[in-house]
């Protein structure tokens, strides 16, 4: 069982696990309509692993016998400056993600709550490794340019990512 404090910061992170998916879903969207396949590929999976990021911490909080509680979220931007400006957001949205996983951690040790403890590692290893990602598909298009054929070229790198569900994952 955890505590009211853990449960409350828990469906905090589901609400932001949702509303990140939901800006990835709006990137993917504008990203297929400006003709860039790839970029809204990336973005659409991006968006599928928000919602298993989402459902593990809400099946978390069920599990512990509590109840995991949905929150409105905002409504992402429609449109964008460029597919660089796309990245430099979503290094930005994970690294706030980020943030409020070691926040998370930080309460759950402070709550000696070491079943959420170990829970979260999954979280702060997962989270490096989106910030990374980020990051890498941001010197592409550094390096690559954002019109002609550089930007044709990331774009169909991008296009070759797939979804696969993180192990242990309940979605």
């Amino acid at each position: 069982m955890i505590s009211k404090t853990m449960r409350d910061a828990l469906n905090q992170q589901i609400n932001a696990e949702l509303d990140s998916a939901y800006r990835y879903l709006a990137m993917s969207s504008y990203a297929a309509f400006i003709g860039l396949r790839g970029v809204a590929n990336w973005f659409f999976v991006q968006m599928q692993e928000e919602l298993v990021h989402a459902r593990k911490v809400f099946d978390y909080v069920n599990s512990q016998g509590e109840h995991a509680i949905l929150g409105a979220v905002g409504q992402p931007p429609a449109e964008y400056e460029s597919p660089l400006q796309m990245f430099q957001m979503s290094l930005a949205n994970e690294r706030k993600l980020s943030q409020n996983i070691n926040d998370l951690a930080g309460l759950a040790l402070q709550e000696k709550d070491n079943a959420t403890a170990v829970f979260l590692q999954w979280f702060v290893s997962e989270q490096v490794e989106e910030e990374n990602q980020a990051r890498a598909i941001l010197d592409m298009f550094k390096l690559a340019g954002s019109h002609g054929e550089g930007l044709f070229l990331v774009d169909k790198e991008l296009a070759t990512r797939q979804f696969a569900p993180a192990v242990g994952s309940q979605a």
